[in-house]
């Protein structure tokens, strides 16, 4: 089979070469699916350029999400499951025309279901259900921060506080993706850009408080979360864009240090959120949320954006679209 692999650490345009592999094999809790296409997430980003610890060591093939039609089953896998279309979360190896998973990480979806969206429901879906059904249920009339709320799992966070009656205060990057996070259910955009959004957001607020904020910046942004939500407050970390521009330890410094006695005299919670290692634990309930998902998408009740479908010649301007920012929804490859 033919595969993206990772190759060395740096620019996109230098760490990927397209490969020859021998063809995976089903083991027998697995499923073996041929690839239609693959998605990107800035977890993706951050392998190429080295800072993200999971990730094999080099060359490998990274990659969390497929689309594809089932091909082979293990003997432990559902057989019925042989020949249908699938959205997969893939524990790397996602990159290529062939991909073996675990058939608790798949879920069938309609013929018709486009390949973007598909793509969407998967890592970035099952992340954001996650988050906002399990770890942090949002209840009706809570004040909910949402970062990167133009991204991948930021759009779906804003469409799921909003369904649950939150009043969405959407922090973003420009005015185009204000606009957009509002067309979502943001009952508010902060523009990043038009100044340090903590403040924004504390004269948006005036004497209240947040009840939680979902947070894929880190850093810096971390003890200003921690000001901004009240008691009863949930701050929910589940990724850390800002190491992405600046050394490892600056970043850790950034964030600084917390004692947890102080959290239980505020009543502040502080929430972390790592799928791979949640798969790892509890494959069950990653299966659940991604089951979820691919549902509550049928039934018109999440609907995700896709920026760019690119055929999968295109890896590289793919990944230099995603590392600079400018994407808004899923980046999608088709073979």
């Amino acid at each position: 089979m033919k595969a993206w692999t990772l190759i060395a650490h740096g620019k996109p345009e230098k760490a990927f070469a397209l490969r020859e592999h021998p063809d995976p094999k089903a083991q027998p809790h697995q499923v073996l699916i041929r690839v239609e296409g693959f998605g990107l997430n800035y977890a993706d980003a951050m392998a190429v350029r080295g800072l993200y610890r999971e990730a094999p060591p080099l060359p490998s093939i990274i990659g969390y999400e497929v689309v594809g039609r089932v091909v082979s089953a293990g003997s432990e896998a559902p057989q019925g499951l042989h020949g249908k279309r699938v959205v997969a979360m893939t524990r790397f190896g996602g990159y290529a025309e062939l991909a073996a998973t675990d058939h608790r990480a798949c879920a069938m979806i309609p013929e018709d279901l486009a390949l973007g969206e598909a793509l969407a429901l998967a890592t970035q879906g099952a992340t954001a259900w996650y988050m906002a059904k399990v770890l942090c249920p949002l209840q009706a009339g809570e004040r909910v921060l949402v970062h990167s709320a133009a991204g991948g799992v930021g759009q779906l966070l804003v469409q799921l506080a909003a369904h649950a009656g939150c009043e969405v205060i959407a922090v973003v990057g420009n005015a185009t993706k204000a606009l957009r996070a509002k067309e979502l259910g943001a009952a508010h955009a902060i523009d990043r850009s038009a100044g340090d959004y903590e403040m924004q957001v504390a004269k948006l607020l005036g004497k209240r408080r947040l009840d939680a904020s979902f947070n894929a910046v880190a850093g810096r942004t971390f003890k200003k979360d921690l000001r901004l939500i009240g008691s009863g407050g949930r701050l929910v970390l589940f990724g850390g864009s800002e190491r992405g521009g600046t050394s490892s330890l600056g970043f850790i410094w950034r964030m600084g240090l917390m004692l947890p006695i102080f959290l239980m005299m505020k009543s502040k919670s502080i929430l972390g959120v790592n799928m791979l290692k949640l798969g790892d634990h509890n494959p069950g309930l990653v299966a659940r949320c991604l089951a979820e998902v691919v549902e509550a998408n049928r039934l018109g009740q999440l609907k995700p954006q896709v920026h760019a479908e690119w055929p999968v010649d295109k890896l590289i301007e793919a990944h230099q679209a995603l590392a600079s920012g400018g994407t808004m929804g899923k980046v999608a490859l088709r073979w």
